[in-house]
């Protein structure tokens, strides 16, 4: 039986009036990769994100407290109110363009802890193309294969 013959059926039962639930099926936070690769790039990861964060921040001159490397599973990188910075490992990974958007991303939320026009002004004096980037981020995504730490690929061409 056809979709619309299902519907058409559907609609007769219910006098033209039809509730349809669909069941949300939630996309399953991937593993980002495995304890042993993450302890094996950390320093590496932590060295590249501190000399780019010297560079951007030799434009904005803002202050951060502390500098985390993470396994987080679904953000690249994330600033608290304590002007904490967080990043994931698999930065180093990314284009040099996506890393440097970043970083001036998360460094500009101490400055502006929220994403207003002032923000997004303040990340524009260094990353004028930060939509277009903004939006070639949302194309890669933190994975792993199965036999361990996967090549980070854009989603749409996951293998």
């Amino acid at each position: 039986m056809s979709q619309s013959t299902l519907l058409k059926k559907l609609r007769s039962l219910f006098s033209g009036r039809m509730v349809v639930r669909v069941r949300h099926v939630r996309r399953k936070s991937m593993p980002t990769g495995t304890l042993g690769a993450y302890k094996k790039h950390k320093e590496t990861a932590r060295e590249f994100v501190h000399g780019k964060l010297k560079e951007q921040n030799a434009h904005y001159a803002l202050s951060f407290n502390k500098v985390a490397i993470r396994n987080q599973r679904t953000r690249w990188g994330s600033c608290s109110k304590k002007g904490n910075l967080n990043f994931h490992y698999r930065i180093i990974e990314l284009p040099d363009s996506l890393a440097d958007y970043v970083i001036v991303h998360e460094l500009c939320h101490l400055a502006e802890f929220n994403h207003s026009k002032k923000f997004w002004a303040l990340v524009a004096q260094t990353v004028p193309d930060w939509r277009a980037r903004r939006k070639a981020l949302r194309r890669y995504a933190l994975h792993r294969k199965r036999s361990g730490l996967g090549k980070l690929l854009p989603t749409n061409t996951m293998v």
